[in-house]
Protein backbone atom coordinates (compact mmCIF):
# COMPACT_ATOMS: atom_id res chain seq x y z
CA UNK A 1 0.00 0.00 0.00
CA UNK A 2 1.76 3.42 -1.42
CA UNK A 3 -0.89 5.78 0.19
CA UNK A 4 -2.40 5.27 3.75
CA UNK A 5 -6.14 5.46 4.26
CA UNK A 6 -7.09 8.30 6.68
CA UNK A 7 -9.29 5.74 8.31
CA UNK A 8 -9.20 2.32 9.95
CA UNK A 9 -11.30 -0.02 11.22
CA UNK A 10 -12.45 -2.06 14.54
CA UNK A 11 -14.58 -4.96 14.27
CA UNK A 12 -16.26 -5.03 17.61
CA UNK A 13 -18.42 -7.52 19.52
CA UNK A 14 -21.54 -5.84 21.62
CA UNK A 15 -19.70 -6.69 25.35
CA UNK A 16 -16.58 -4.61 22.97
CA UNK A 17 -18.67 -1.68 21.88
CA UNK A 18 -20.43 -1.54 25.36
CA UNK A 19 -16.76 -0.57 26.69
CA UNK A 20 -15.85 1.71 23.72
CA UNK A 21 -19.38 4.14 24.11
CA UNK A 22 -18.28 4.05 27.89
CA UNK A 23 -14.75 6.13 26.26
CA UNK A 24 -12.63 3.66 26.47
CA UNK A 25 -11.76 0.32 24.62
CA UNK A 26 -8.89 -1.58 26.25
CA UNK A 27 -9.04 -4.22 23.45
CA UNK A 28 -9.97 -7.51 22.77
CA UNK A 29 -8.20 -10.88 24.27
CA UNK A 30 -6.67 -11.25 21.20
CA UNK A 31 -5.53 -7.11 21.31
CA UNK A 32 -4.04 -7.73 25.03
CA UNK A 33 -2.66 -10.97 23.64
CA UNK A 34 -0.68 -9.38 21.13
CA UNK A 35 0.06 -5.94 23.16
CA UNK A 36 -2.30 -3.26 20.65
CA UNK A 37 -5.42 -2.85 19.03
CA UNK A 38 -5.52 -4.81 16.06
CA UNK A 39 -7.73 -2.44 13.06
CA UNK A 40 -7.67 -2.64 8.99
CA UNK A 41 -8.09 -1.08 6.33
CA UNK A 42 -11.32 -1.21 4.17
CA UNK A 43 -9.22 -3.37 1.85
CA UNK A 44 -8.15 -5.76 4.67
CA UNK A 45 -11.79 -6.39 6.39
CA UNK A 46 -12.79 -9.18 4.61
CA UNK A 47 -9.88 -11.36 5.40
CA UNK A 48 -10.13 -10.06 8.87
CA UNK A 49 -13.60 -10.89 9.01
CA UNK A 50 -12.95 -14.03 7.55
CA UNK A 51 -9.77 -14.91 9.76
CA UNK A 52 -11.33 -14.10 12.90
CA UNK A 53 -15.15 -13.68 13.15
CA UNK A 54 -16.26 -16.78 11.07
CA UNK A 55 -19.75 -17.83 12.21
CA UNK A 56 -19.98 -13.79 14.69
CA UNK A 57 -23.48 -12.10 14.82
CA UNK A 58 -23.96 -8.63 16.69
CA UNK A 59 -20.69 -7.66 15.50
CA UNK A 60 -20.32 -3.68 15.09
CA UNK A 61 -17.81 -1.68 13.19
CA UNK A 62 -16.07 1.44 14.40
CA UNK A 63 -14.36 3.89 11.75
CA UNK A 64 -10.95 5.21 13.29
CA UNK A 65 -9.42 8.36 12.00
CA UNK A 66 -5.85 7.83 11.64
CA UNK A 67 -4.85 11.43 12.59
CA UNK A 68 -6.31 11.51 15.69
CA UNK A 69 -4.68 8.45 16.69
CA UNK A 70 -1.39 9.96 16.32
CA UNK A 71 1.48 8.03 16.63
CA UNK A 72 0.07 5.54 19.24
CA UNK A 73 -1.07 4.12 15.75
CA UNK A 74 1.50 2.46 14.17
CA UNK A 75 1.78 0.37 10.63
CA UNK A 76 3.22 -2.92 11.11
CA UNK A 77 3.39 -6.13 9.11
CA UNK A 78 0.87 -8.64 9.60
CA UNK A 79 -1.18 -11.15 7.69
CA UNK A 80 0.81 -12.13 4.40
CA UNK A 81 3.19 -9.15 5.42
CA UNK A 82 1.08 -6.91 4.38
CA UNK A 83 0.91 -3.48 6.52
CA UNK A 84 -1.77 -3.44 9.16
CA UNK A 85 -2.60 -0.47 11.34
CA UNK A 86 -2.26 -1.21 14.89
CA UNK A 87 -3.10 0.89 17.84
CA UNK A 88 -0.57 0.92 20.70
CA UNK A 89 -2.76 2.82 23.18
CA UNK A 90 -6.56 1.89 24.40
CA UNK A 91 -9.25 3.38 21.63
CA UNK A 92 -10.90 6.04 22.92
CA UNK A 93 -14.43 8.01 21.28
CA UNK A 94 -12.00 10.58 20.38
CA UNK A 95 -10.42 9.11 17.56
CA UNK A 96 -13.87 7.28 16.08
CA UNK A 97 -15.60 9.13 13.46
CA UNK A 98 -18.46 6.74 12.81
CA UNK A 99 -19.98 3.25 14.48
CA UNK A 100 -22.33 1.18 13.40
CA UNK A 101 -23.91 -2.55 13.30
CA UNK A 102 -21.49 -4.61 10.69
CA UNK A 103 -23.97 -4.78 7.58
CA UNK A 104 -23.76 -5.72 4.04
CA UNK A 105 -24.77 -4.62 0.83
CA UNK A 106 -26.65 -6.74 -1.63
CA UNK A 107 -23.71 -7.39 -3.55
CA UNK A 108 -22.29 -8.74 -0.09
CA UNK A 109 -19.43 -5.62 0.56
CA UNK A 110 -19.19 -4.46 3.96
CA UNK A 111 -21.25 -1.43 4.80
CA UNK A 112 -18.72 0.88 6.10
CA UNK A 113 -20.13 3.32 8.95
CA UNK A 114 -20.60 6.84 7.70
CA UNK A 115 -20.61 9.86 10.05
CA UNK A 116 -23.71 12.03 10.22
Amino acid sequence: MSERPNLAYKVLTAAELAALESDRFAGSPADARDGFVHLSTAAQLEGTLAAHFTGQRDLWLAAVDVAAAGPALRWEPSRGGALFPHLHAPLTLNEIVAYGPLEREADGAIRLPVAG
